[in-house]
C-alpha cells in the first residue's frame, strides 16, 4: 500500500467521527445553521429588507422570507453581479457559477468565501467515508479523472465566473494534484467531442483508478476508449480502476450499459452537488440513499411537491419531514440565497440519520390530464421491465401527445434509445405501461377511464440524444436531457431521429 493510501485511513476515521456527531443531531445542527445564516446577513440589503434583526426562530423566518426562484430573486442578484457589496451576503462573492436556466437565460449563482470550502469538503468527505467503510484506499495512489467543464474563468465586475466544475478544478488539494487528469490544457478545450478525444489520448496508458462524471458523458469516454483499444473492456484497459463517482442524473438507467462497458460491477459513490451548494452524498455502499449535509452552511426547507404550485403551500423544516413523501427542496445558503427554490424534488427514506433520494425536477413532470407523473415513476417503470427483459437503455425522455387524429385517444409518447432493443417493442411497451399504472394511481385511472390510451414507445437511432444535444450546443459537461416534459419541445425535435 502506498503512502497516500496508508495516511488516508486514519484521516478518514477522524473525519467520519466528526460526521457522526452531527448525523445524530441533525435538527439541532439545522437550527444552529439558520441562526448563523440570519446573524451573518442581518446587515445586508436583503437582511434589512426582510427584517432579519427581528427573526428569533424558523416561524419568524418563514413570515419574512418568501420562497422565490432565480427570476424572483433577480433584482437582488443583479445588484450582486453588478459588483455591489453586502447585498445578499457579507461582502462580495468569491465566484459566480454560470449556469443556463430555462426561463432566466444565463444564471449567475453566487459562491462566497464561506460557501466555497463546503463544496470541496463535501467532495473530499464522500471519498473518505468510502475509505473508512470499505478499507479500500488504493485508488488514491493511482490516477483520477474528473470529466468536467473548462477551468477557464472570466471576470465580471472583478469576480471570477465559470462553470462550477471548472471553478472546483482550481481547488483540488495539493496532495491530489499529481494524481489528477486530464491536464489543464486538455481540460480547457471547449468542444466536448474534441475534449473527450484528447482525454482518451492522455489517459489511455495511465493507471486510472477513479473516474468521476455525469454518466452519459462517462459512457462516451468509455466508448471512445474501447474503440481505440480495438474493443477491449475498460477493466482490461485500466486494470486498477475500482471506483466510479457520479452525480447530476439518476445512475440506474445507465448502470447496465456502463457496467457492460467496464466488464464488471464496480463500487460507486453518488453525489448531489449543485452550483448552490453540495447537498448530499452516498455515505455507505449498503444503501443507495444520500446523507443530507445538515452542517454545510445551508438551511433546508421542504414543500410537499403536490402543494408547490398552490398559493400558500405548506413549508416545513427538517424537523417535520415525513418519510416517502416527495418534497420540493428550498435552500438558504451562506452565499446569500434565501428561500431559493432549486427546482429539485427529494424524498426521505430515513430520519435516523436523515437520508434522501433525488426523485426529479419540480418542473419536469407530465400532468396534461391531471396524472402528475414524475421522473422517479417513469424511471422505475422502464427500468423494471428492461431488467426483466434483458433490454439495454441508453437514454430516454417522455412527453404527452395530445394532437392525435380524430377518434384516437391522447397518450404519453416515450422516446427511447436502446443499446439492446426488445424483440417485440409493442409487448415491451405494454409491460412498461402496466408498470407505470401500478406506480401512479392517477395514470391508472386515466387509462381505465379511457381518457388516455396506453403509452407508445418510439425507438430512436443510435446516438440520437448525442446528436440532439450537439444541435443545441449543449454536448457534454453538466448538460443533461430532461426525462419528462409537459410540452412537446424536446419530443418534436427527437421525432426526426426515430428508427
Amino acid at each position: 500500500m502506498g503512502l497516500k493510501a496508508a495516511l488516508s485511513k486514519p484521516f478518514a476515521a477522524l473525519v467520519v467521527r466528526g460526521i457522526n456527531k452531527w448525523k445524530i443531531n441533525a435538527v439541532a445542527a439545522q437550527e444552529e445553521t439558520l441562526a448563523g445564516l440570519v446573524a451573518g446577513a442581518k446587515n445586508t440589503v436583503f437582511g434589512r429588507d426582510h427584517d432579519f434583526a427581528g427573526i428569533r426562530n424558523y416561524e419568524d423566518f418563514k413570515k419574512r422570507v418568501p420562497v422565490r426562484d432565480y427570476e424572483a430573486l433577480r433584482p437582488y442578484i443583479d445588484r450582486v453581479v453588478d459588483g455591489e457589496p453586502d447585498v445578499m451576503w457579507k461582502g462580495k462573492p468569491q465566484y459566480f457559477a454560470k449556469t443556463s436556466g430555462t426561463t432566466s437565460g444565463v444564471k449567475y449563482i453566487p459562491i462566497s468565501k464561506a460557501s466555497m470550502p463546503e463544496h470541496v469538503k463535501a467532495a473530499r468527505n464522500a471519498l473518505l467515508t468510502y475509505i473508512h467503510e470499505t478499507g479500500h484506499a488504493e485508488f488514491v495512489n493511482g490516477k483520477m479523472i474528473f470529466l468536467q467543464g473548462s477551468p477557464v474563468l472570466k471576470k465580471k465586475n472583478g469576480i471570477n465566473v465559470g462553470r462550477l466544475s471548472g471553478i472546483v478544478a482550481h481547488l483540488v488539494p495539493g496532495y491530489l494534484q499529481k494524481n489528477r487528469l486530464p491536464s489543464y490544457e486538455t481540460n480547457c478545450i471547449e468542444d466536448w467531442e474534441e475534449k473527450v478525444d484528447a482525454i482518451v489520448e492522455e489517459t489511455f496508458h495511465e493507471d486510472m483508478t477513479l473516474i468521476s462524471g455525469i454518466p452519459p458523458w462517462v459512457q462516451m469516454y468509455f466508448d471512445k476508449l474501447s474503440g481505440k483499444s480495438g474493443g477491449k473492456k475498460i477493466k482490461d484497459i485500466f486494470k486498477n480502476f475500482n471506483l466510479f463517482v457520479y452525480g447530476g442524473v439518476n445512475y440506474e438507467p445507465y448502470r447496465a450499459k456502463i457496467e457492460a462497458s467496464i466488464g464488471k460491477k464496480i463500487a460507486t459513490i453518488e453525489t448531489y452537488p449543485a452550483s448552490e451548494g453540495f447537498i448530499a452524498y452516498q455515505d455507505t455502499q449498503t444503501e443507495k440513499s444520500l446523507l443530507l449535509l445538515v452542517k454545510a452552511g445551508m438551511f433546508y426547507e421542504f414543500i410537499p411537491a403536490e402543494d408547490f404550485y398552490k398559493e400558500n403551500p405548506q413549508r416545513i423544516s427538517l424537523a417535520d419531514v415525513e418519510l416517502d413523501r416527495n418534497y420540493a427542496l428550498i435552500l438558504n445558503t451562506n452565499a446569500g440565497l434565501w428561500g431559493y427554490s432549486i427546482g429539485d424534488t427529494v424524498k426521505f427514506v430515513s430520519k435516523n440519520p436523515y437520508k434522501i433520494l433525488v426523485t426529479g425536477r419540480i418542473k419536469h413532470f407530465i400532468s396534461a390530464f391531471g396524472e402528475h407523473v414524475i421522473g422517479e415513476e417513469v424511471e422505475h417503470a422502464l427500468l423494471t421491465v428492461a431488467n426483466e427483459e434483458g433490454v439495454g437503455i441508453t437514454e430516454f425522455t417522455v412527453a404527452p401527445q395530445v394532437a392525435t387524429p380524430q377518434g384516437e385517444l391522447p397518450y404519453h409518447e416515450w422516446f427511447v434509445e436502446f443499446s439492446n432493443p426488445p424483440a417485440d417493442l409493442k409487448a415491451f411497451s405494454k409491460k412498461v405501461d402496466n408498470a407505470l399504472q401500478q406506480k401512479n394511481i392517477y395514470y391508472f385511472d386515466l387509462i381505465e377511464g379511457k381518457i388516455l390510451q396506453p403509452l407508445i414507445i418510439r425507438s430512436l437511432k443510435k446516438d440520437a440524444f448525442v446528436s440532439y444535444m450537439r444541435s443545441l450546443g449543449k454536448l457534454g459537461g453538466q448538460n443533461k436531457v430532461p426525462r419528462l416534459s409537459n410540452d412537446r419541445k424536446i419530443a418534436d425535435e427527437l421525432s426526426s431521429f426515430t428508427d
